[in-house]
């Protein structure tokens, strides 16, 4: 299993029908910061809309994707539809794709026209507005639809603003003619959990950059140089799948480029998913998928899941509840023992983490659910797993908050009660690599926090060891987060600590409060392989 994890740095989108001012705003490719780039999309079962605040450059409409425009009249079904104009050396402006037309524009040079039909240009005023073209060298081609995949354009997202995507897939719209397709895009300087289905009235054909196979530049007017640092670029290696080698991360990539799950529903939450997960091949694919919030099972329509409520007797998560403060509470879970409880919340957790690889081998893993308490049951919040016996000492391998319950402080509490479970084995713990760069913001956040609260407080000489020992923490993981911060250097063989005050005040401002596991209220006795295994020869 991979070191997977989405915590509270992940915005919840935007929440409908949920409390006001509670969940974060939906992110878009205009935010480049990680910690705000889900764009996920929240919904209450009852769908009444409600706009969530958020930070910086937040939108206020839900999944505004434009309907879906045919292919140009005039052509047969089947047959390709070519767009004249665009491509090397013209472009195509103001292009309507319902009829087919638009007017043409030479890239070499300033003046603008609609072509007449013996070849040559009338003079007309240039438009008003006009997208990022795509201009080349040679002789004008044409971009013919369907557009292949690989292509390059600039597609309109829900914040109303053009950004590259790159067509991953293609498919034929349901109900409509063989020549109108569906894109899957990919927005190209973003995270893959903002791929998407768009319609080709949502693409600007006049950005199109395609594949040159002659020698005169690259498309879209690159030199063979600029084509050279654009594919370096994009071979620079990804911390997010740092445990793949090149080969095995294009397998990877392509086995799950497609999203085959769109939406979940859970409890009274619709849940807009971000990643493929490799359910079963009699739920997928499918728009919608519809979960027990208490057992998990998962069914393909709403009457099988209202029939299954009513048979369904759990209402909480089949193990052992070991914590529980107010209306929060834990619950270990063995894989060996509850396997289809486990490999249900794998596959869920899927949907929300990109390199997350353990789906079936849940025997040799303990996973422990965080719920919240109300008078209808335990509803899961999100959770985290560990190895039984890990020979490199990791606490944590998997950790997931689900989105419905993100920048609620829940990641917070799932780092934290690992670390108190390492307390209570007398270990130093570390989560399993690699991290995500969410997941790595948050176990920053979670450090700095513990650290400096303890150096804050602490008068006289303290080591490193020392706050190991102290916090459960591993020292890798201290200095790492020390020199993060500025705050230690490496001087005559050893790390020296500066301290100042106010800048230690000024960090634990920026991190926040964090949560304080009450120990006095865990009831846990750490797993014992002995044990386990003689019961399993028994």
């Amino acid at each position: 299993m991979s070191g997977s994890s989405a915590l509270d740095s992940e915005p919840a989108g935007v929440v409908k029908g949920g409390d006001k001012g509670k969940a974060g705003a939906a992110q878009g490719p205009a935010d480049k910061d990680a910690n705000q780039s889900s764009g996920a999309s929240v919904k209450m079962a009852t769908g009444v809309s409600v706009e969530a605040p958020g930070n910086n450059d937040h939108m206020d409409v839900d999944e505004a994707n434009p309907s879906g425009a045919g292919a140009p009249a005039g052509h047969s079904s089947g047959e390709p539809t070519k767009i004249q104009g665009a491509g090397k050396g013209k472009r195509v402006t103001n292009f309507d794709p319902r009829n087919g037309t638009g007017t043409s524009k030479d890239s070499t040079s300033q003046s603008t026209g609609t072509a007449n039909n013996d070849g040559t240009d009338k003079e007309k005023p240039p438009a008003e507005s006009t997208a990022p073209l795509a201009t080349g060298q040679g002789e004008a081609a044409d971009v013919v639809l369907p557009l292949e995949v690989g292509t390059k354009v600039n597609c309109l997202w829900r914040d109303n603003k053009w950004h590259q995507v790159k067509i991953i897939e293609r498919r034929k719209e349901e109900g409509k003619s063989d020549k109108d397709y569906e894109y899957y895009v990919h927005y190209v300087e973003f995270n893959r959990r903002l791929d998407e289905w768009v319609p080709l009235s949502q693409l600007d054909l006049t950005s199109v950059i395609t594949l040159d196979d002659g020698t005169g530049g690259e498309a879209g007017g690159r030199t063979r140089n600029q084509k050279r640092k654009m594919d370096t670029c994009d071979a620079a290696p990804d911390e997010d799948h740092a445990e793949f080698d090149p080969a095995s991360l294009r397998e990877h990539e392509e086995f799950t480029k497609v999203k085959n799950i769109n939406r979940i529903e859970m409890g009274k939450y619709d849940v807009e998913t971000w990643y493929f997960s490799p359910f079963p091949a009699e739920v997928t694919p499918c728009h919608k998928l519809y979960f027990c919030e208490f057992c998990l099972t998962f069914l393909r329509q709403k009457q099988q899941l209202q029939r299954h409520l009513h048979k369904c007797e759990l209402r909480h998560p089949p193990g052992d509840e070991i914590y529980r403060s107010g209306n929060m509470a834990f619950f270990e879970v063995d894989g060996k023992k509850e396997k289809i409880y486990c490999q249900n919340l794998c596959y869920l957790a899927k949907l929300f983490l990109d390199h997350k690889t353990l789906y079936y081998d849940v025997d040799l893993f303990l996973f422990y659910v965080l719920c919240h308490v109300d008078e209808r049951g335990y509803h899961v919040v999100g959770y985290f797993s560990k190895e039984k016996c890990s020979e490199e000492g990791y606490n944590l391998a998997c950790i997931l908050t689900f989105p419905q319950y993100q920048r609620k402080g829940y990641g917070k509490i799932l780092i934290a009660f690992s670390y108190e479970l390492s307390k209570k084995e007398n270990k130093v713990g570390t989560p399993e690599r690699p991290l995500s760069d969410l997941g790595l913001l948050s176990y920053r956040s979670y450090w700095t926090r513990v650290l400096l609260n303890i150096i804050k407080k602490r008068h006289g000489n303290i080591s490193i060891k020392d706050l190991s020992e102290m916090t459960a923490i591993k020292t890798d993981d201290i200095i790492s987060t020390l020199q993060h911060l500025n705050l230690i250097q490496y001087q005559k063989g050893q790390h020296v600590l500066y301290a100042n005050p106010k800048i230690v005040e000024q960090h634990l401002k920026e991190v926040g409060s964090g949560c304080i596991i009450e120990s006095h209220k865990l009831v846990w006795t750490p797993y014992n392989a002995e044990k386990d295994y003689v019961g399993y020869r028994g």
